[in-house]
């Protein structure tokens, strides 16, 4: 058997109203370029990120080459004719790489394959019945579909030492992490493992995807909170957008020595920054193939499309959140990561959630959210001093200075769930919810600046996960 070494990509054009800028690439305008190899690797110059304007959805018909191509690929070089696919969990639905994981499914087990799918929920709570039916649609079965333990079914693999670690982050953090993925990347049952996921700007990786669906969301608790600890201490600011990072380099490291074998293939998409009633956002680019430089040109195309560059700080946000997809602050303060950057010293954050209802994806966590609360980077790093409770669990205490401002700004929750005394016992201001959908309806209010009635300036938007914005 042989891994279906390859580069497939293929890229939305720039719509003709931009066509006075800086042409792309004719290899760009291809609707799909389909290469063999690695001598043949994804042109650059499909991005111009110097073009700033709206981009055409891809067309459906370049998708559909790229998976056809890759699915023939996998079943020319397979031996055992089993596949495991990896795409993200319901918290990326907007990506599509729901419909993308069910037709790969589809194009390979009509032909005789056994094919498995994993979601990378790292320490999500597990998708539901009615969750995988929503992102996967109804042709895939159920009992297709494998839950990751992030506690039970981790296997250790090594550990990445603390010099290294040190090296990594710049000297932030010198402690050892243990690297451990779920079993079923590296026992063999597998001729080929796809990566499925969208590449977008993220807290803790910098860009999302890539060795971090393989090695977080299919990773344990060590390297887990090895690598979510290492991003917080060098800092957020510092890491979101990035394409090089402290915890990328580990995550990479990590997935060269340890999964160097187990025939990986990413397919990466990026979307655009609107979501359809769906729930889906655009398709713009998918990259497919199995070295690194696939995840950098769907970087370059995603910091392009993916990034709000604003003129000047802003005095007020307001955030809503899907009440599908934002239960927890675990993942609500998604909210304060991709707007920080952008928030005027003073400012205030108001995120509304009507589907909150807890802190943790699990009882632990939610306990230790509930503990010490939001309170600062720097009394994280005390508490981390005396509290061995919080050193056993160092993903909630980077996820709690991830989602602490320092006193830069205010952030406002706006919730029915969860009551005033919990939302301010964690560290955040509460608003009613009802009083908040009267002033800032999500269906009347438009993404950017908005001016209420009264005269209240806002900028709104409608759904963080999908880009970062900035100063």
């Amino acid at each position: 058997m042989t891994s279906p070494s390859l580069h497939l990509s293929a890229v939305a054009p720039v719509p003709s109203h931009l066509s006075q800028r800086p042409p792309l690439s004719p290899h760009a305008r291809q609707a799909a370029a389909l290469g063999q190899g690695a001598a043949d690797p994804v042109d650059p110059s499909v991005i111009n990120p110097l073009d700033r304007g709206a981009v055409d959805s891809l067309d459906p018909d370049a998708v559909e080459s790229i998976l056809s191509e890759l699915a023939h690929k996998i079943l020319r070089s397979s031996s055992q004719g089993r596949v495991l696919l990896i795409p993200p969990d319901h918290t990326r639905k907007h990506s599509g790489a729901g419909r993308i994981t069910a037709r790969l499914y589809e194009l390979l087990t009509r032909e005789g394959a056994v094919v498995d799918i994993m979601p990378a929920l790292g320490t999500h709570a597990p998708m539901s019945c009615d969750q995988l039916r929503d992102m996967f649609g109804t042709d895939v079965p159920l009992d297709a579909f494998i839950v990751h333990r992030w506690k039970e079914d981790a296997v250790r693999l090594g550990v990445a030492r603390s010099e290294l670690v040190r090296s990594l982050s710049e000297g932030a953090v010198g402690l050892p992490i243990e690297i451990s993925v779920n079993r079923r990347l590296v026992e063999g049952a597998y001729d080929h493992i796809v990566s499925i996921g969208q590449v977008v700007p993220h807290e803790v990786t910098g860009m999302s995807s890539y060795t971090k669906n393989l090695m977080v969301g299919c990773g344990g608790k060590g390297i887990i909170d090895g690598s979510h600890f290492m991003s917080a201490v060098y800092g957020i600011e510092r890491v979101i957008g990035a394409v090089d990072t402290p915890a990328r380099r580990l995550l990479d490291w990590a997935a060269d020595r340890f999964l160097g074998s187990s025939h990986v293939v990413h397919v990466l998409t990026v979307n655009s920054m609107t979501a359809r009633a769906d729930g889906l956002a655009d398709t713009i680019g998918v990259f497919c193939g199995d070295t690194r430089e696939v995840f950098e040109n769907a970087a370059r195309l995603s910091r392009a499309r993916n990034v709000v560059r604003l003129s000047a700080p802003l005095r007020k946000v307001v955030v809503y959140l899907d009440s599908g997809e934002y239960r927890t602050t675990w993942l609500a303060c998604k909210a304060i990561y991709r707007t920080r950057k952008a928030i005027a010293d003073g400012g205030h954050l108001l995120t509304i959630a009507p589907g909150l209802e807890r802190f943790g994806e699990d009882d632990e966590r939610d306990r230790l959210i509930r503990a010490y609360g939001y309170c600062g980077r720097a009394k994280i790093l005390k508490h981390l001093d005396r509290k061995s409770e919080l050193r056993e669990n160092l993903s909630v205490a980077a996820h709690l200075i991830h989602g602490s401002t320092d006193g830069r700004f205010k952030v406002t929750v706006a919730c029915q769930k969860l009551s005033r005394e919990e939302v301010e016992a964690v560290g955040f201001s509460y608003l009613p919810l009802g009083e908040a959908l009267a002033k800032y309806d999500p269906g009347v209010l438009r993404p950017g600046y908005n001016t209420a009635a009264d005269g209240d300036e806002m900028y709104f938007i409608s759904n963080p996960a999908l880009g970062l914005w900035e100063v």
